[in-house]
């Protein structure tokens, strides 16, 4: 579960239809099989002649079939594009949030375009007071508006998409998995030239429409057959003359985020360069601890595990090690903390509290492994095993599938700052102390690597290693740790921050 208040950037859809057909109902599916990615707001935007945009806060709302109607005449068209989303960029008031909801139209020099993103722009202070002084006032308070911004300034400098995404690719650090419309209903996808967010393309069983989608199970849901990831670098163009695609740039490594492993990502879904659903690959995390800590494994009673993602992991360690597994956790599923967007400490871990139910039966007298997926903060863990202890667990060791957390995240997932990090204060003997357990264990960097299947170089690990696929993170990632350990306060988010 890692912590509740751990949000990824975006879930973004994409769909042109060959056949003319309204292409809503595909956006509306597939992005409902990605709602995990975002839950402060969604959006769709559709293309018959004209663009026609709908955007609210919150999750996908649930559509009667007798309001179906409704929907098409509201967002008629055979192309289309859609995004739910939670932002590591902007302002989080309820006008900022609904301004900032993708997809983003935006106008310049009679152009027009409209995109959906996932990711995060690392340059963001820089680009913003450049794009100011030419286009004057930005509209929205997040990257997508600078990232539609430079893209549209370049199609009208070049007047062609792929070499506009070319030069906005020179200029923008960071990640971005993103589909646009043109204003002549060119529907396109481009992804960030080290491919950091995950991204897909596949095409419905007759050939006659093509869809774009942060993961695999938004192609399943639909019945899209799975063609290729976009390819790092990758410019995917769809006319009425049919597709186009063009590797613009390409960089002497990819750097697909790790973290999409251990948390994100649906357990059904196969991440791009994978040969294995993710749920395969985090029972291998499970595998790995159970050989790895092995003496703590022989003088405990059971495994729990902390609902819903660490659950495939503990099954894993069930399997390597032949220890019981009980649910000793149950997440009650209609409690949601949209609501509370930025809360206090304290709201936290009430709502912690409310989601979480011990089964105190399974746990009083027993030494545990409670198996996690991830520790950002502490707090999810934290609330959880003092329940635990209340309940009369004797022991608790904690096993963590995903390595120890030590610097911040700038390509899109909202851990941002030293400052909120207890990985990067704490060594692993404090950590237990500070979250109440016994103690904490991580899955080494290189058996998690090895878990997932791909080289270590094609995976970003800069959370975990302070160690950047780009140039302007890594700089100011040193640059702000300094600061830190003398003392000097993080002010924000430590992208939007320096200058």
């Amino acid at each position: 579960m890692g912590d509740f208040f751990i949000k990824e950037h975006c879930g973004v859809y994409g769909v042109y239809d060959y056949e003319g057909r309204d292409v809503f109902p595909l956006l509306y599916w597939g992005l409902l099989s990605q709602n995990h990615r975002g839950h402060e707001s969604h959006g769709f935007l559709t293309y018959n002649g004209s663009m026609n945009l709908y955007r609210n806060l919150g999750l996908i709302p649930e559509i009667k079939q007798k309001d179906l109607k409704k929907w098409l005449n509201r967002l008629p068209g055979n192309v289309g594009i859609g995004n739910v989303r939670y932002g590591t960029s902007g302002l989080k008031d309820e006008r900022s949030l609904l301004l900032d909801a993708h997809p983003f139209i935006t106008e310049f020099r009679e152009k027009r375009l409209g995109i959906s993103y996932n990711g995060n722009i690392v340059n963001n202070p820089q680009l913003r007071m450049i794009l100011k002084e030419e286009q004057g006032e930005i509209e929205g308070t997040s990257d997508v508006a600078l990232l539609a911004g430079y893209l549209l300034k370049s199609l009208s400098q070049t007047g062609d998409i792929f070499e506009a995404g070319r030069v906005c690719m020179e200029q923008v650090e960071g990640a971005y998995s993103l589909t646009g419309i043109l204003d002549d209903g060119t529907l396109f996808a481009i992804r960030d030239p080290y491919g950091i967010r995950p991204f897909c393309t596949g095409v419905n069983k007759d050939k006659t429409a093509y869809a774009f989608s942060s993961e695999s199970v938004g192609l399943d849901i639909n019945n899209f057959d799975y063609v290729s990831e976009v390819k790092p670098g990758e410019i995917i163009v769809l006319t009425e003359d049919g597709v186009e695609r063009r590797r613009v740039m390409k960089k002497g490594r990819r750097a697909l985020c790790s973290f999409e492993f251990s948390y994100f990502a649906r357990p059904d879904s196969i991440l791009d360069g994978t040969d294995r659903p993710v749920y395969e690959i985090r029972e291998r995390f499970g595998k790995n601890l159970g050989r790895e800590y092995s003496e703590l494994v022989a003088d405990a009673d059971l495994i729990i595990s902390i609902p819903e993602t660490a659950n495939d992991a503990a099954y894993g360690l069930h399997e390597e090690t032949g220890l019981r597994w009980e649910r000793g956790l149950w997440r009650h599923r209609y409690i949601t903390h949209r609501a509370f967007i930025t809360p206090s400490r304290e709201e936290r871990h009430k709502i912690i509290n409310r989601k979480v139910n011990i089964l105190g039966s399974k746990v009083k007298g027993k030494k545990v492994i409670v198996v996690e997926d991830s520790i950002v903060r502490g707090d999810t863990t934290s609330v959880i095993l003092r329940k635990l202890r209340s309940a009369g667990a004797k022991k608790i060791h904690l096993f963590v599938t995903f390595p120890r957390i030590i610097s911040p995240c700038f390509y899109g997932i909202d851990m941002a700052t030293y400052g909120e990090l207890i990985g990067s204060n704490h060594e692993p003997e404090e950590i237990a102390k500070i979250i109440g357990a016994d103690t904490v264990n991580y899955q080494p960097i290189e058996k998690f690597v090895e878990a997932i299947g791909l080289k270590r170089s094609n995976l970003c690990l800069g959370c975990v290693t302070e160690e950047y696929p780009t140039p302007i993170a890594q700089k100011v990632s040193l640059e702000m740790k300094e600061k830190f350990k003398r003392g000097i306060k993080e002010l924000g988010r430590i992208y939007e921050t320096y200058m």
